[in-house]
């Protein structure tokens, strides 16, 4: 099975790595997200030269560029997962699937081998807007404002929140992707999980100026664990205005992704398991 599962995912990555358009294409949305969004949302400006009241409402976070950047490593972790059920669906169409499938791979195999190439993109995709939004505070623009002294371990947090972010989506939709026969309705059924997800998320939004319903409902959120997590290692007064470690929310997180596990072994068992 291992064998099966490794030989299956080089044949999706030399897929991935001969279409650098799609490549390309996925790199300039978080490029765009933090050029525009980030730099034109600047809610500390609203406090003028009181910036101390404003450190609060970013959670610590030196200023809000900071605290969107890493939000938008969230973000991006999860919107890059939508293609991967799509690309199956697409496989389905053109018959590709069906000539895997007649492979003595097993449905595990199958499943395994189009979730380990398809983690790489979106935790590539969350790394890569942490460095670019550290990048443009190097010319002249908002940049991403690191203030805490990230050691090996904030580091191994950092990684592990979002590569369980990334994993436990992309298991979600790819199972989608299986059970799902037409596009359209691939991405409708994702587009209805995907966005409630991410906008009830404190990934974007000020902390500080949230209602109280939408922090109770923010805070059990998984995107808003992944993130918490990022900005706990990141900036130094953090740790004042979390009621709880990083480890803490890194245990949530793992929590959300064994129930959406079950939820996509499920799926993907009764998609891929034989036709009567």
């Amino acid at each position: 099975m291992i064998r099966e599962t490794l030989a299956l995912t080089k044949r999706e990555l030399l897929r991935l790595a001969r279409n650098p358009q799609a490549i390309a294409t996925s790199l300039l949305l978080p490029i765009l997200y933090l050029i525009l969004f980030g730099q034109a949302l600047n809610f500390g400006s609203l406090y003028g030269a009181n910036t101390a009241q404003f450190i609060p409402v970013v959670r610590g976070a030196p200023d809000y560029f900071s605290y969107f950047a890493a939000g938008m490593a969230g973000f991006v972790a999860v919107t890059a997962t939508l293609f991967i059920g799509a690309n199956v669906i697409f496989d389905k169409l053109f018959g590709i699937l069906k000539r895997i499938s007649s492979t003595p791979a097993s449905a595990a195999s199958i499943f395994g081998a189009r979730l380990l190439a398809g983690i790489i993109q979106p935790i590539g995709l969350a790394f890569l807007v942490l460095g670019l939004a550290v990048g443009l505070g190097r010319v002249g623009l908002s940049g991403l404002d690191v203030t805490a002294s990230l050691g090996i371990v904030g580091a191994v947090q950092v990684f592990l929140a979002v590569v369980i972010l990334s994993v436990m989506f992309a298991s979600l939709f790819l199972a989608i992707g299986f059970a799902i026969e037409q596009p359209q309705t691939y991405f409708a059924v994702v587009n209805a999980i995907n966005l409630p997800v991410l906008l009830t998320s404190a990934a974007l939004y000020p902390w500080g100026i949230l209602p109280g319903w939408f922090k109770t409902v923010a805070s059990y959120n998984p995107v808003t664990l992944a993130v918490e997590v990022i900005r706990l290692d990141l900036f130094s007064a953090a740790p004042h205005y979390y009621p709880y470690s990083a480890w803490v929310y890194l245990g949530g997180l793992l929590a959300w992704a064994a129930g959406m596990n079950v939820i996509a072994t499920l799926l993907a068992r009764r998609a891929l398991g034989p036709r009567h």
